[in-house]
């Protein structure tokens, strides 16, 4: 016996010794093609003999496993051919649980992928020019079963490379425009020589989800590109209408990039598999040896499946010190990618022509979506525990609790490289079930209860699809989110409930305390740490620290993001003590019962002992510093009123169709004044973004503008006599003109409003005699908004005549400003400025 063996026989006697009776069972890589027994001398090659030899010994009930069965894995990388599957007939008992564990505490892998030999530099190459192909190796592209495998991602030594893109991820270009008629993606021909190729795709950032399509043609015009996809996804991205490419003039249009194509290999760590010729090219980073490199490919979707049923659950298995990785995800490949929110994609989607469910009154929309897969998933189990494992290079959802779990728990695990959600618990919405009803099946036991989710650090998830989240939990009851370390997400740390609903479902007594969030926003907005739908009556939010929200480069309105978020319907929860380091939250047609207190920078963080605890604190060694080129947010509060200005020359909205529609947008008491056929909209910032993002996607016939740049404010402390400052009541008046197009005379208007206190001191002198307790003058494109606030009770007409009151430098600037303005369309040729509320 060789001095390894010794070791191993030695660390087995000492496990034996501790579970004299649990039957033992051995799995290792022997090397050699010899069928084991599961014995010390004669493990087992794979795990599934193991799992199947521990199955027959529960059926002879053998008096070994009185208290337990152990599946010791000796390190190494395993390769499964299938799924490793648990079914009913594997279930433990509370007395006799199944243990899979890692024999020495060494690493070992179940991995789903499979590696790619036989290296060789490229040399010439007729579509790469030669400065790039002598940085190129090839090899021939793998086949599994005789068949190719058309793979969406590698590893080269542990690191990810990239599927050959025309923008990293830093550098997206801005969509030109989107055809909703002919399902058409029109952009920027910024590409030097640009062809069309098959399997090219198209990624599009939009709003707070991504998609993914499957290029059909492209046809290029001058400087443009107009691009043409594949069913079904052409359809559904371009009838959906959450969310949608987003198109604007003030925050730029959606970002893009072309992904899957030879010409777009041109960097290091880039690569691209040729299909057609059965080949596989890489563009070698410094220091990798490609003869010597491990190179693997994502080939199985879900490497381990505990699966039961409703009466016969899988129960009391126990998994610890084990590394799922290279799990893969095919769909996009068949299907395309377009997601509604948290990974969950479109089956079908599209917007209705008279809104209204029995549910929800003002509900525009409906749509159907589906799940992605994951790498570990359980359905149908009880009092299962996953401690201590690793889930990393993964192409999409790294471990899902998929429906009918009971009181599992995932502890003390690392995340890191996932494509998608590091974590899913319990169900969203079945393909057949419409995304926005409440959920309330007759049989209990096909929710996700009471399940345990805590200490877990998940670090660099939805990495490949941005909208993802790092914990998500749908209908769910019971389920406790606690102590985790969330960090480099692309989109929300935590996504609590679905449906967006106020209906009481069954989602009720969920916990999420004392998580640590940090490095979240990383692409996507309308994000929070934080983010909850739904009603759920006894949830608790408590104790959490949020923080570091990424600046996005691509954002659909920049500042549009939170620290928490309670969105659509959420209601009956208490939201309390969470630290964060402004206060910025957002609160959306929320349901009644929500308790808010003690939220922000005032709530003493230093008694939560947030993030992971004392014994799983070594786990943060996974953690990577922030990468170069990533900046992030700072809160600076806007305290004054912001407005919606909507034009609707056919008149196809009326006022009260804007309030209803406010309302849905979380604005309980639309305040809306009129003129001809322009609305006024008055609410805060967060609200005014919300309802703009919303006018956008579902009125694009009409002209929204947000008035919320305020580029001239005077108030009371230009005044020397401070009487009449803070009055106690206000009244105000809005107005309404326009710059002239002359670019340069707007500039002169800006430049005389900045010197205005020091240059003509004698304007805000006439403001102070009025009575004005505030004058804010707003700019959105080339319109003004002017809000001007008074005593309540005082008449603005005669109040206004005493800016000018023995003050003739008043009238002279008034009949300066007046060479610069003009008024808005559909004015009269002698009106400029117009009232919307006198």
């Amino acid at each position: 016996m060789n001095i390894s063996k010794k070791i191993i026989w030695l660390i087995c006697m000492l496990c034996v010794a501790v579970s004299l009776h649990a039957a033992d069972i051995y799995v290792a890589q022997s090397g050699e093609n010899i069928a084991g027994d599961g014995s010390m001398a004669r493990p087992y090659n794979a795990l599934e003999d193991a799992i199947r030899h521990a199955r027959e010994l529960r059926r002879l009930n053998d008096p070994s496993i009185s208290e337990g069965i152990n599946i010791w894995i000796n390190k190494g990388v395993y390769f499964p051919e299938q799924t490793i599957r648990l079914r009913p007939e594997d279930s433990g008992t509370p007395e006799s649980p199944t243990r899979i564990r890692s024999i020495t505490g060494d690493k070992v892998v179940f991995s789903g992928g499979r590696q790619i030999l036989g290296w060789t530099k490229l040399g010439k190459h007729r579509d790469i020019p030669l400065a790039v192909a002598r940085h190129i190796y090839v090899a021939d592209a793998p086949k599994v079963g005789g068949k190719r495998v058309s793979f969406r991602q590698l590893w080269v030594n542990d690191k990810k490379a990239v599927r050959a893109e025309s923008h990293g991820d830093l550098e997206l270009p801005r969509i030109l425009n989107w055809n909703f008629d002919k399902q058409t993606a029109i952009i920027p021909n910024v590409f030097s020589k640009f062809a069309f190729a098959e399997g090219m795709e198209f990624f599009i950032h939009q709003w707070w989800a991504i998609a993914q399509l499957r290029i059909k043609n492209a046809v290029v015009h001058k400087d443009s590109i107009e691009v043409y996809f594949h069913q079904p996804e052409s359809k559904i991205q371009s009838e959906h209408p959450w969310p949608k490419p987003w198109l604007s003039k003030e925050s730029g249009n959606s970002a893009f990039r072309l992904v899957n194509a030879l010409q777009f290999l041109d960097k290091p760590g880039e690569w691209f598999l040729d299909e057609d010729e059965g080949k596989v090219y890489y563009y070698k980073r410094d220091g990798e040896d490609m003869e010597q490199a491990r190179v693997i490919f994502p080939y199985l979707e879900t490497i381990v499946q505990l699966e039961g049923t409703l009466e016969d659950p899988v129960s009391h298995i126990q998994v610890e010190g084990v590394s799922f990785a290279h799990a893969a995800w095919f769909r996009p490949n068949t299907h395309g990618h377009v997601a509604l929110q948290a990974g969950m994609y479109f089956h079908e989607a599209y917007k209705l022509d008279k809104p209204g469910t029995p549910d929800k009154a003002g509900l525009e929309n409906q749509a159907w979506v589906g799940r992605p897969a994951s790498a570990v998933v359980l359905k149908n189990t009880s009092h299962v525990q996953f401690q201590h494992c690793t889930f990393s290079y993964l192409a999409s959802t790294g471990f899902d609790f998929y429906a009918g779990n009971f009181r599992d728990r995932l502890e003390g695990n690392v995340f890191y490289d996932v494509g998608g959600n590091a974590i899913l618990i319990g169900k969203f919405s079945d393909d057949q079930f419409e995304a926005h009803l409440p959920y309330d099946p007759q049989d209990e036991r096909e929710l996700t209860r009471e399940v345990v989710v805590r200490n877990n650090l998940i670090h660099n998830t939805a990495n490949e699809d941005w909208g993802a989240v790092g914990i998500g939990a749908g209908f769910v009851q019971g389920v406790d989110i606690s102590h985790n370390d969330i960090s480099d997400i692309a989109y929300s740390g935590i996504s609590l409930g679905w449906g967006w609903t106020p209906t009481v479902n069954v989602m009720k007594n969920n916990t999420v305390e004392r998580n640590k969030i940090t490095r979240y926003g990383k692409f996507m907005y309308d994000v929070a740490g934080i983010y909850t739908l739904s009603a759920q009556p006894g949830t608790k939010i408590r104790e959490n620290e949020i923080d570091s929200i990424y600046v996005s480069p691509y954002a659909h309105i920049p500042d549009h993001w939170f620290y928490l978020y309670t969105d659509e319907g959420s209601a009956y929860m208490d939201v309390s003590n969470n630290w964060f380091p402004e206060n910025k939250i957002l609160k959306n047609a929320n349901g009644p019962g929500v308790i808010w207190e003690n939220n922000g920078p005032e709530a003493d963080r230093t008694a939560f002992n947030t993030g992971l605890e004392e014994p799983f604190r070594d786990l943060l060694k996974h953690k990577e510093p922030v990468k170069d080129g990533y900046t992030f947010n700072q809160y600076i509060p806007f305290t004054k009123p912001v407005f919606v200005q909507v034009r609707d020359t056919q008149r196809s909205l009326s006022k009260d169709g804007l309030a209803s529609f406010a309302k849905t947008q979380g604005i309980a008491h639309p305040q809306i004044y009129s003129w001809g056929d322009y609305m006024l909209l008055k609410t805060d910032d967060e609200h005014a973004k919300k309802l703009t993002s919303a006018m956008l996607a579902n009125y694009p016939q009409l002209t929204v503008n947000m008035f919320n740049d305020v580029f001239y404010t005077f108030d009371r402390q230009h005044c020397e006599n401070q009487e009449g400052a803070g009055a106690d009541e206000v009244d105000f008046v809005l107005l309404t003109a326009q710059l002239v197009a002359d670019e340069s005379k707007q500039k002169e208007y800006f430049r005389y409003h900045e010197k205005q206190f020091e240059e003509w001191p004698e304007v805000a002198a006439g403001f102070c005699q009025a009575d004005f307790q505030e004058v804010l003058l707003y700019r959105s494109g080339r319109q003004l908004l002017l809000y001007i606030s008074f005593p309540k009770g005082k008449d603005f007409a005669e109040i206004d005549t005493l800016t000018t009151k023995d003050n003739p430098r008043v009238a002279k600037w008034n009949q300066l400003m007046s060479t610069y303005q003009e008024g808005v369309p559909g004015t009269a040729a002698n009106e400029t400025w117009i009232f919307y509320k006198r």
